[in-house]
């Protein structure tokens, strides 16, 4: 079989065409009884216009372990076997154009040696300076331009960019066709009419636009493309006072979903002031002190001077409008002037000075200087020309303790100090009462003070005394307002008021006001209401009289009647001088026949008096014949008594009452 392949290679060696020589390479594989599947064409490129370095590469399938390649390559003019490059062990090989034919037409085929199997791919045909295929764009960068993505990634020439994209993992992809723009070296391609408030997925693939034979480059990764962010953080801030620090905690709500789909980095800048003065960076000036993190809260420590915070959420299509917190100085209303500063002094490297020009009561600053160790010597003369003399300026020390700020001292600085240029604004007087007087004023404007200010003067004089000395007294120096007292009623007064600093005393503010006479008839009301408090206290008392004895009525006491231990005279006389008083008989069953009050009583009293003349004898003097007739009489009543007293039959209480005594007399019959 060798000696037959060597009798066909010297017969077809004289063969131009590429007829005899296809027919060549068909008897060898028939020749070889290969088994194995045959590779792709191979395919040699450049990945660049300006390279002289080519990748040839190809396609595959085996199962076997140990596979080589040998790649062919000839003239297309003539047939040359023995330009091969052998045992190459992958699927791929880089060479340099000085072992390839580049300028002309050259065939190339690959054979795969797989075991015992070898297997010969199809031929292919071309000129290979003429082949040049991109590299899959990489790094994609991504953002929103309103409605239209733009896509940029690294690349020297512009090319045709094929663009797939889909809204999410269940549409379908949609693709376009155009031209990216060259910004060397970057290239720049813009998506238009999509929806910034959704998210995509996007992947690329390019191919050359200047050369004659270009090549798709591989797809790039999917790159999924968030959202616009369309507004800011929602900040809230707290402040908390420590010692000689501000801690200010920040919270911000999440961001939508679309536009988080690929993470979200929130970015906090603290500037320590509106021109971003470097004390907030100390040992690092000029450098934005940031922080990053993926937390909805972050917790920053700034000094007592003004500091403005940004927070600013960023993902993969770009940033967020950034949130600005403004932080203001630390007010403290006891502001003193500075008894010294550091301006002339030596500065350590973690010492920052500041002076705010203030311009108003919030302690905004105007216009703001920064000293610090490094800056010192150039900008201690350039602040000491520049400074105003009568204007007022806010001086912090600063210091970082831990890698956090502190403020050592806060004070008041004057370059020169002088008297207030105006007086209290809006003086006014309100006399409503005949001994006293309201006044009230606007604090002097702080452009106005020239210094600072201690308290105002105020003074009062009577206008008919001329001779008198004003009375003068100081009030506070934030006071808007004063009354005055024990004035002289009907009496005109001149008031003024005057603000003064350390140097002396300012403008005069000067008011007028007359008091009102002294009424007569307020002794009369005076009286009058002292005798309705009397009044209304006497009634209180007897009103809270009845209602105790109404709740707590008071316990009868028994009558004890006084009498004396004395002996009677006689029986007789004792038992006539006993009382007996009337006393009603309560019938109970009213359609019966009444019984003489007086009869029973008298019968009942009789019938005692007979019994105590019979067991005395004869002790009163009477005849026998009285008695007897007086006791027949007797007896003839007491017996039409008792023949009344048996047709009653029901029972009679009867209530005798003796000397302060009741007795309850119950009786069956009588």
């Amino acid at each position: 079989m060798i000696i037959f392949l060597l009798y066909l290679m010297e017969t077809f060696q004289h063969l131009s065409s590429l007829n005899g020589y296809v027919i060549f390479l068909l008897l060898a594989t028939i020749s070889t009884g290969s088994a194995c599947e045959a590779p792709s064409s191979p395919l040699c490129f450049r990945q660049d216009e300006d390279k002289n370095v080519y990748i040839c590469e190809w396609d595959f399938n085996t199962n076997e372990t140990e596979v080589t390649f040998d790649l062919y390559f000839n003239d297309s003019s003539e047939i040359a076997y023995n330009d091969k490059i052998g045992d190459i062990k992958e699927n791929h090989i880089e060479l340099g154009d000085e072992r390839l034919i580049v300028a002309s037409r050259v065939d190339m085929w690959v054979k795969a040696r797989a075991g015992k199997s070898i297997c010969t791919s199809p031929i292919w045909s071309g000129t290979l300076e003429h082949t040049v295929k991109y590299e899959p764009p990489q790094n994609i960068n991504v953002s929103w331009l309103r409605n239209d993505l733009s896509l940029s990634w690294e690349s020297k020439y512009p090319s045709l960019a094929e663009v797939w994209f889909r809204k999410d993992h269940t549409e379908s992809w949609e693709k376009r066709l155009m031209n990216t723009t060259n910004k060397a070296p970057i290239q720049i391609l813009l998506v238009v009419n999509l929806l910034k408030n959704t998210a995509y997925q996007v992947q690329i693939r390019q191919r050359s636009i200047q050369a004659a034979n270009p090549l798709w480059s591989d797809w790039s990764p999917v790159v999924t493309v968030p959202a616009e962010f369309e507004q800011p953080p929602l900040v809230r801030s707290t402040t908390t006072l420590l010692n000689g620090t501000r801690q200010v905690n920040l919270t911000w709500e999440r961001m939508p979903q679309a536009a988080a789909v690929t993470g979200v980095t929130y970015i906090v800048d603290v500037t320590q002031s509106s021109l971003g003065c470097p004390c907030n960076t100390v040992g690092r000036t000029g450098k934005k002190k940031s922080h990053n993190t993926k937390l909805n809260r972050y917790t920053v420590y700034v000094s007592y001077s003004a500091a403005n915070i940004t927070v600013t959420a960023r993902n993969a299509a770009g940033l967020s409008p950034p949130a600005v917190v403004h932080v203001p100085a630390a007010s403290a209303p006891d502001l003193k002037t500075c008894d010294e500063t550091m301006l002339d002094k030596k500065l350590k490297n973690d010492v920052c000075l500041e002076f705010y020009e203030l311009q108003d009561a919030d302690l905004i600053p105007e216009r703001v200087w920064c000293l610090t160790s490094k800056n010192k010597t150039s900008k201690t003369k350039e602040i000491k020309h520049n400074m105003k003399d009568y204007t007022r300026y806010l001086y912090f020390e600063h210091k970082s303790e831990g890698g956090k700020p502190q403020t050592r001292k806060m004070c008041l600085y004057y370059k020169k100090e002088g008297v207030p240029s105006k007086e209290p604004q809006n003086f006014m007087t309100v006399s409503d009462t005949h001994d006293s007087a309201d006044l009230t004023w606007k604090q002097i404007s702080y452009e106005h003070l020239r210094g600072f200010l201690t308290h105002y003067k105020l003074c009062t004089v009577k206008i008919n005394s001329q001779s008198k000395p004003p009375e003068c007294i100081n009030i506070s120096a934030s006071a808007t307002k004063h009354h005055l007292k024990n004035l002289t009623p009907a009496t005109k007064y001149n008031v003024t008021l005057a603000g003064v600093t350390q140097t002396g005393e300012g403008p005069v503010a000067m008011e007028s006001f007359t008091t009102l006479r002294e009424k007569p008839f307020n002794v009369w009301i005076s009286f009058g209401l002292l005798l309705g408090f009397f009044l209304f206290s006497i009634f209180c008392t007897v009103v809270l009289k009845r209602i105790k004895s109404k709740v707590f009525p008071p316990v009868p006491k028994p009558v004890m009647p006084d009498f004396s231990l004395r002996p009677p005279e006689s029986e007789e006389m004792w038992e006539r001088k006993e009382e007996v008083h009337e006393v009603t008989l309560h019938r109970l069953i009213p359609d019966q026949k009444p019984v003489s009050e007086a009869t029973v009583l008298k019968g009942e009293w009789d019938d005692e008096a007979g019994r105590q003349v019979e067991k005395d004898g004869c002790c009163s003097g009477e005849s026998d014949d009285e008695r007897s007739s007086v006791a027949s009489g007797d007896d003839t009543l007491r017996k039409a008594d008792l023949k009344g007293l048996e047709q009653v039959e029901t029972e009679l209480a009867m209530l005798i009452y003796r000397n302060g005594l009741v007795f309850d007399v119950k009786s069956e019959s009588l």
